[in-house]
């Protein structure tokens, strides 16, 4: 039992989790938190994030929620801070907000959708991590959250898969110019049924089986906000210690 709590253990640490309102980002954050670590909830909504943070709080873990868009470079910049104000220190960021609500053609696309897309899922990032490792110390971690669209085409969702094979890319370059200092990963979730997929790809719940059944996985079914916050404490803990530029596919075979 001393052994897994050294190799998995990260209580005490201070991480923040984007887009934790909802969806992969509420599963991420209710999983660090049920592991120890106190939780900056962060996303545009903030009913939502008062919710998740309420909610791990009620479980006895330790949460706050910070309203936060993280396409606004100011209020990118007020995150961290908070995080050392409030417990002094910063150790986790998890990059997760992101998406596209919109599948259509690339000869079709809206240039604002195109901004859009890459405002969300690469420029937002990209400032939260430079933000966040002012912050971190000797052991900061960071893990990005991409997508299998990252590396495979996906009809209607050009823009978004470019925006996501960036963040693979910003991933391995910011763990080469932050390393040893802090870590930086990346995993890249299969098809997990959240709000934001399914309304991407027009699916209501009665769709979820044939779906399922259609993507014939090799794990036997969809992903759940839980699997994917079970991969980010391993790349979170001292288990991960060196595992850096990384970009795994959470998938369930895919």
């Amino acid at each position: 039992m001393e052994t897994i709590e050294r190799l998995f253990g990260i209580r005490d640490d201070v991480a923040i989790v984007t887009g934790a309102g909802r969806g992969i980002g509420e599963g991420i954050a209710k999983v660090l938190a049920g592991a120890g670590a106190r939780v900056i909830c962060a996303a545009r909504r903030e009913h939502e994030v008062q919710r998740v943070a309420d909610e791990i709080v009620e479980s006895g873990g330790s949460a706050i929620a910070v309203a936060t868009d993280v396409t606004d470079l100011q209020a990118v910049e007020t995150v961290a801070p908070r995080a050392t104000e409030t417990w002094g220190r910063l150790d986790i960021l998890v990059n997760n907000a992101g998406g596209s609500p919109l599948q259509m053609p690339l000869m079709d696309l809206p240039d604002e959708e195109w901004d859009a897309t890459l405002a969300l899922n690469l420029t937002a990032p990209f400032r939260c991590i430079r933000t966040a490792a002012n912050h971190m110390e000797e052991g900061g971690r960071v893990v990005n959250i991409s997508s299998i669209a990252a590396r495979m085409v996906v009809p209607g969702s050009g823009h978004y898969s470019a925006a996501k094979a960036g963040l693979n890319m910003l991933t391995q370059t910011f763990a080469q110019e932050l390393g040893p200092r802090v870590r930086v990963n990346c995993i890249m979730p299969g098809a997990v049924p959240t709000e934001i997929m399914m309304k991407a790809m027009k699916l209501s719940d009665d769709d979820v089986p044939r779906l399922e059944k259609a993507l014939r996985l090799p794990a036997g079914r969809l992903g759940t906000p839980e699997d994917l916050g079970a991969a980010v404490l391993y790349l979170c803990s001292p288990a991960a210690a060196w595992v850096t530029g990384q970009c795994i596919s959470i998938s369930g075979g895919a």
